[in-house]
């Protein structure tokens, strides 16, 4: 039987008043934790010293109860590891417990075990169907490809020089010398016109989507989402009980002119202005023109979403809509998770300046701060000029993947798809004709081990086109072609 490690007990309770014996209370109590799944089987138990000691009885008691459960078969006795859990317990007894060994109770539900309407209302933005790590995956960068030894050093060079200073509660903006960095990247890279106490550093986008949501927003206040547009900013807005005002987006992007007439009183305007999500399109310089006029003359503020402004293969990278914003109305985010890695668990919020108060105590009081040492390995990274080389092969490695991607499409599947939004970012949209369910296809190639997101519920509205969004950034040229075959069978 595996053998499992020491751990914490659950706090045991004993009354030396009540007329049961101590042995008796703690061989009662270790058997119920057992038959509930408290005390998983293999989970190695203290030694009767050890046991009475922290109990502050004598040992005798405990080794009586530890006698009598072994007698019983809930426990077991091996040279050099002690006493541990059966590896099962006696026959009928799981019966007899309300839950059984390692389950939880399963409760019918009934209005005194309601959930907020705001929960209700929040649907995964992620289909269990989804989850595979191959083609072709949305959102996952060139992990293949991702500089381990080297990160792996700089958490190593931090772990092992920490001071105290590093191990407590951190400022809620987040590490001042990896704002500066993140400050002179945006600055060059973005035209993103901020210094580092204008950033907050926060865990990843959607995190920071959802600060922006609780800074700004009211229960019940409007805010502009593009039709079709990103679940997890639906999402967001769900977290402080706000209405979405749905805007088409079409090849100029946003239609800042429709949202006016459909929101008028929107506080807020949600946009990915560089490389719409899902759609791919670039906002139109006209109608970046007309939004921040606009925000600027009814008050309004605009959440700039650049999740990979970085990746770009159609010319130069698309400048930020905060660098053209003359009235502090824009507030910026951005993340690592596409030119790093997603699990580091790092994004950022460029702000203007009179927000930095506001914003600054919600994120306290939301979660205070972010984990110290990745953010300094993370300055590390930027300072001594890994971000820029890695970013650089990062975008000569998925233009040749994007090519690989739409050269599989035109020979395997000539004329069947209309490819769009293939100019920037790590993944592209394949338009299908009406007649064909885009979520049932997306769960016929899960079957073949092809991850497909399908294009249809980034729509809220009636009106719905139907479409593959295609991730090729983690995946390399073989299993790209391989991919579109079975996906070609399903088709």
């Amino acid at each position: 039987m595996k053998r499992v490690a020491d751990s914490l007990l659950p706090p045991i309770v004993l009354d030396g008043a009540n007329g049961t014996p101590i042995y008796r209370q703690l061989s009662d109590w270790l058997r119920r934790a057992i038959v509930d799944g408290q005390l998983q089987p293999g989970l190695r138990l203290p030694s009767t010293r050890a046991l009475a000691s922290e109990l502050a009885v004598s040992r005798l008691p405990v080794m009586s109860a530890y006698e009598q459960l072994q007698a019983e078969g809930y426990l077991e006795t091996f040279n050099g590891s002690g006493t541990c859990v059966a590896a099962s317990i006696p026959l009928g007894m799981a019966a007899s417990s309300p839950r059984g060994r390692g389950k939880t109770a399963t409760v019918a539900p009934s209005p005194d075990r309601r959930i907020a309407a705001r929960a209700a209302a929040m649907a995964p933005t992620e289909q269990s169907w989804l989850e595979s790590q191959g083609a072709f995956r949305i959102g996952l960068p060139a992990l293949d490809a991702f500089p381990l030894d080297t990160w792996a050093r700089l958490l190593s060079r931090h772990a092992h020089r920490a001071s105290t200073d590093a191990l407590v509660y951190g400022d809620a903006l987040g590490y001042l010398p990896l704002r500066e960095a993140i400050a002179d990247y945006l600055r060059t890279m973005r035209a993103v016109r901020a210094d580092a106490s204008q950033i907050m550093i926060t865990s990843g986008a959607q995190h920071g989507l959802q600060i922006c949501a609780h800074a700004l927003l009211d229960p019940g206040d409007s805010a502009w989402m593009e039709e079709p547009g990103y679940p997890g900013a639906h999402q967001a807005l769900a977290t402080v009980g706000a209405r979405a005002v749905q805007v088409p987006v079409d090849d100029d992007g946003l239609d800042v002119a429709e949202g006016i007439r459909r929101g008028p009183d929107a506080r807020l305007v949600y946009t990915t202005p560089s490389h719409q999500f899902p759609l791919g399109v670039t906002m139109s310089a006209a109608r970046r023109m007309q939004l921040l006029q606009w925000a600027a003359r009814e008050g309004r503020w605009i959440v700039e979403d650049d999740y990979d402004g970085e990746y770009r293969f159609g010319g130069k990278p698309v400048a930020s809509l905060q660098g053209l914003d003359t009235d502090a109305r824009v507030i910026y985010a951005g993340t690592f998770s596409k030119v790093m890695f997603p699990a580091l668990r790092l994004g950022y919020l460029v702000l203007p300046r009179d927000l930095v108060p506001a914003v600054r105590a919600v994120r306290d009081a939301l979660d205070t701060c972010s984990a110290t040492l990745p953010q300094r390995a993370m300055t590390d990274f930027i300072r001594e000029g890994h971000f820029a080389r890695h970013i650089r092969r990062m975008r000569v490695l998925y233009a040749i993947r994007r090519a690989a991607l739409l050269d599989a499409i035109e020979h395997h599947l000539p004329g069947r798809l209309q490819v769009i939004g293939a100019e920037a970012g790590m993944q592209l949209t394949a338009l299908l004709p009406d007649d064909i369910d885009d979520v049932a296809l997306s769960r016929r190639a899960a079957n073949v081990g092809v991850s497909i997101r399908p294009l249809s519920p980034c729509y809220r509205g009636p009106q719905r086109r139907q479409g593959m969004i295609l991730g090729y950034g983690a995946v390399d040229g073989p299993a790209i072609d391989e991919g579109i075959r079975r996906l070609k069978r399903c088709l």
